[in-house]
């Protein structure tokens, strides 16, 4: 049996949750849906069809450093800033985050707002499927924004760079964790962007993202999380960097991670799109 879900607006909050505070002044909503290119779908048009009413479409791609070759690294402060208060988002907001493929993406833009020093933001449990199997309201209208300033804080130990991680590998002084699919992860299969190698950051262990969710799409229990971490050879007593294709289901594990109450864990931005491409990084295949 498993325990009771825990309605929690800085982690996770459910379908029920979110119907009863939609019509909160202090609520924000944000649709944060993004999909592989292997997907073919468009998140901005099916967000102009459909969303939840009052939410607004954050945009993973743009909302990002461009400055940058690898996708959708980590904003400069002052453009997330810019960005969510053109978006109405700011200081004393409650934000719950949701996607379109169930809990996939918003747990990226939870850890962004982490990294910004704001705390009172949530994920969707089970997201935008979920709350329509349930027959709950959707719309295409766009909802009124008034500006809202917003006061940062980055979180430096909640993000990792290549030099970081590339110490942490070599010191085995954390446990890297790579949410990437068990055949990725083993370099069985080529990975979806071309130009990268196959492998994995030696050392890393594998919790592939699917292997924290129930079957509906939701986040399992703090003590089914704890386990599925477990089995896979994760050392919890050690701090966790987190890893993936882009470094956007690596923020899932984050989410699974907080929600077990461990909190020394941080996301290694550039993930296997920085690692796979430089030639003088060491790769391992095979199992863990």
């Amino acid at each position: 049996m498993s325990q009771q879900f825990q309605d929690d607006p800085k982690t996770l909050v459910s379908t029920e949750w979110l119907a009863a505070h939609l019509k909160d002044p202090e609520l924000r909503v944000l649709d944060a849906s993004w999909y592989l290119p292997t997907a073919n779908r468009d998140p901005k048009a099916e967000f102009a069809a459909e969303h939840i009413p009052g939410a607004r479409f954050f945009d993973i791609d743009e909302i990002s450093d461009l400055r940058s070759d690898l996708p959708h690294m980590a904003p400069p402060v002052e453009k997330f800033m810019s960005r969510m208060r053109a978006m109405g988002v700011g200081d004393g907001h409650q934000v719950v985050v949701y996607d379109g493929a169930g809990l996939f993406s918003a747990a990226r833009v939870w850890w962004l707002f982490r990294l910004f020093g704001i705390k009172s933001v949530a994920v969707l449990d089970g997201g935008l499927p979920k709350w329509k199997a349930e027959g709950r309201p959707v719309t295409d209208e766009e909802p009124v924004i008034r500006d809202r300033h917003m006061v940062t804080s980055v979180q430096k130990n909640l993000i990792k760079d290549v030099t970081e991680v590339a110490r942490a590998a070599k010191l085995r002084d954390h446990e890297i964790i790579d949410a990437r699919a068990a055949n990725r992860f083993s370099g069985e299969v080529a990975e979806p962007r071309p130009g990268l190698r196959s492998g994995h950051i030696p050392g890393a262990k594998n919790v592939p993202f699917g292997n924290v969710l129930n079957e509906d799409g939701t986040m399992k229990d703090a003590d089914a999380l704890r386990r599925t971490f477990e089995a896979a050879g994760v050392n919890l007593d050690k701090p966790a960097i987190t890893s993936c294709g882009s470094g956007v289901t690596a923020a899932v594990l984050c989410l699974a991670l907080e929600r077990m109450g461990k909190t020394d864990y941080s996301l290694y931005d550039g993930s296997w799109s920085e690692w796979g491409m430089y030639a003088d990084l060491p790769i391992e295949t095979g199992d863990a």
